[in-house]
């Protein structure tokens, strides 16, 4: 597994742990690894989960279907970031999601209760991977609460300007990239994928902003 510790030592998960202490903690905490192909399904919705996902390489889509269909995507989890913590953390609880391997995956899995639960010997280490869990899930609900903003909008253009603004809040700039394609972006906000690029030319022409494929520039 040491090939994938620079991957581990950017995860808010590992923050401010060494490779002696992670090499020990990895195997403290029952970690293994999954390798999953393009468009498969990592977790489905209906699952009872006991592991916290880490993506190691690739991307996966968090993703919300109702019973006809129609997709509405939570957001994107790339290398270092975690997903299905919530539902780890939360005895019985069910998946009302599912993760899906944008491209081809390699997951670490770690079990919960090894996480949660205190070594004999109260190592400081463990003390910290809990510590930055906590800070994780309230980052993670941070960005729910934010999403809920932008889809709360009334108009496709209004969601659009809410998630640019934001991104680009959290960039401090005005020219970035964004994790999603069209469709992706579409289903984030909830908006046909039509109107959401109709939407954009528009905003273009008006000189709200330009852009090219995933990357965008504000006029302000």
């Amino acid at each position: 597994m040491k090939e994938f510790f620079p991957v581990l030592h950017t995860a808010a998960l590992f923050s401010g742990i060494s490779d002696e202490e992670l090499a020990a903690m990895l195997s403290c905490l029952g970690a293994r690894i999954d390798a999953f192909s393009k468009g498969s399904r990592l977790l489905r919705a209906g699952d009872a989960v006991d592991e916290v996902g880490l993506v190691l390489a690739g991307s996966a889509l968090i993703v919300q279907e109702d019973i006809w269909g129609n997709r509405n995507i939570l957001s994107k989890t790339g290398p270092g970031q975690t997903f299905a913590e919530v539902f780890a953390c939360a005895p019985g609880a069910v998946l009302n999601v599912s993760v899906e391997a944008e491209s081809a995956v390699t997951v670490m899995f770690l079990h919960i209760k090894r996480v949660l639960s205190m070594c004999p010997s109260a190592c400081s280490h463990h003390n910290r991977i809990i510590r930055n869990l906590l800070s994780e899930l309230a980052e993670k609900n941070l960005r729910l609460n934010e999403k809920l903003t932008h889809i709360g909008q009334r108009t496709t253009r209004a969601k659009l300007l809410s998630y640019f603004s934001a991104e680009s809040q959290r960039r401090d700039s005005y020219e970035f990239d964004i994790p999603f394609s069209r469709q992706q972006l579409a289903d984030y906000l909830g908006v046909e994928r039509s109107g959401l690029s109709m939407e954009l030319g528009k905003m273009r022409n008006e000189g709200l902003l330009d852009f090219h494929k995933s990357h965008f520039v504000l006029n302000v």
